[in-house]
C-alpha cells in the first residue's frame, strides 16, 4: 500500500473526444508535456487546493492536493477501513450515502472488490490502464457529487461513534477531523468538476 495518488479534473471535451484506448496516454502526455519536463505552475503547491498547468492544456485538467495526506493513497485506503470499523454505528441513511460515496471513490467495500473506474472510460487493456485507480465520467461525478452534497450537514452525527469505534491515534486517517478533512476534500474535486461538466481521474506515479 505504498501507492500514491494524482487525482485529476479533466475537461470531457477534450478527453472524451479520444478512444478510450487513447485517452491515458492523452492526459500522461499533457501531463507530462516535453516542453515543460514536468508541470509548470501559475503558483505553488498548497494542500487543500487546485494546481492548474500552464502551456497548451492550462484549461484542460488540473490536480488537487489533497489536505494532510502528502500524496500517498494510504490516507484514502485507510479512510475505507475506518468506514468499515464506523458504519455499523451509522444511521440507515447516511449509512447508504456514505456507502455509495466511498464505494464510487476509493473504499473496496465489505469484499473488497469494489471498482472505481467507470466502463469505456479508458481502455479494458490492463497493459494500457497501468496506474489507473479511479475513472468517473462527468454522469459519475454529477452522481457522487449529490450524494456528497446529501453527507456533508450530516457528517458532524459520527464523531461520537468514530471516537469509539474507528479512532487510532497517531494512525493514518485516525481521528474524526482527519477522516472528515478527506471527505471534504473530495467533496471539493466533485463539485468542481461537477461544475464544470468534467470528469474525475486518479493515477498512482
Amino acid at each position: 500500500m505504498g501507492l500514491d495518488i494524482n487525482v485529476l479534473i479533466t475537461d470531457w471535451s477534450w478527453l472524451g473526444e479520444a478512444p478510450p484506448i487513447d485517452r491515458l496516454s492523452r492526459l500522461r502526455n499533457a501531463w507530462y508535456a516535453d516542453e515543460t519536463g514536468l508541470w509548470e505552475w501559475d503558483a505553488p503547491a498548497v494542500d487543500g487546493d487546485w494546481e492548474w498547468p500552464r502551456g497548451p492544456h492550462s484549461t484542460s485538467f488540473a490536480l488537487y492536493e489533497f489536505t494532510r495526506t502528502c500524496g500517498s493513497f494510504k490516507a484514502h485506503f485507510w479512510a475505507g477501513e475506518r468506514w468499515e470499523d464506523l458504519r455499523d454505528h451509522a444511521d440507515p441513511g447516511l449509512r447508504t450515502d456514505m456507502d455509495t460515496l466511498l464505494l464510487g471513490l476509493i473504499w473496496g467495500g465489505l469484499d473488497g472488490e469494489a471498482d472505481h473506474v467507470d466502463p469505456g472510460f479508458f481502455s479494458d487493456d490492463p497493459a494500457i490502464a497501468y496506474g489507473v485507480l479511479l475513472a468517473r465520467s462527468p454522469q459519475s461525478v454529477r452522481e457522487l457529487a449529490a450524494t456528497s452534497e446529501r453527507i456533508r450537514p450530516r457528517l458532524g452525527g459520527l464523531r461520537e461513534a468514530f471516537d469509539e469505534h474507528a479512532a487510532v491515534p497517531g494512525g493514518w486517517v485516525g481521528d474524526f477531523d482527519a477522516f472528515t478533512d478527506l471527505l471534504n476534500d473530495w467533496h471539493r474535486v466533485l463539485s468542481e468538476a461537477a461544475r464544470r461538466g468534467w470528469g474525475v481521474v486518479g493515477l498512482s506515479e
